[in-house]
């Protein structure tokens, strides 16, 4: 039984059942509308992808480091800048992003791991109220990304809303 529920925690890091995923939103974003906030919208498509990386960042180092300090809100978890700094920055936090994904499922997956069990240095927060706000806090922007991508004109006409 437990496992049955670590698999569905782990899989809802990246699962399409209601909506896209983090996959799907960035997959064939031209490089023009990277850095792009559409009319007065406030993020552009790399402050939400790097904002999710930064907190997805953040959850790990709070799970793993009992050394753990926050960083300030709001200004650490958001880049100065609406554009990323090049290419080369843009495919890196995807891919961290997509690295920092697997850690969590790990994590969740670890049989001698209790995700019930408060983190030692988190103030009462658990493990599964960690993994779980990744997920929540990932799926939140990443339907900002898409809105933003349409708003942009940078959205396929062959995607839909997600999967049924």
């Amino acid at each position: 039984m437990e496992d049955s529920w670590r698999s569905i925690i782990a899989s809802a890091l990246d699962w399409q059942e209601a909506h896209l995923g983090f996959d799907d939103a960035v997959d064939g974003l031209d490089a023009e509308s990277r850095g792009r906030r559409p009319g007065s919208y406030p993020h552009s498509p790399w402050e939400l992808i790097e904002h999710i990386r930064i907190a997805q960042a953040d959850l790990l180092r709070f799970m793993d480091d009992p050394d753990y300090e926050p960083p300030a809100w709001p200004h650490d978890y958001w880049p100065a800048s609406p554009e990323p700094p090049s290419a080369a920055a843009w495919d890196e936090s995807v891919s961290a992003v997509r690295r920092d994904r697997e850690r969590l499922r790990e994590i969740a997956l670890r049989p001698a791991l209790d995700l019930s069990d408060a983190i030692p240095w988190g103030g009462g927060k658990t493990y599964l109220r960690t993994v779980l706000l990744a997920i929540d806090h990932t799926a939140y922007h990443v339907g900002q990304l898409i809105a933003v991508r349409r708003l942009l004109g940078a959205w396929p006409q062959r995607q839909s809303g997600g999967p049924a």
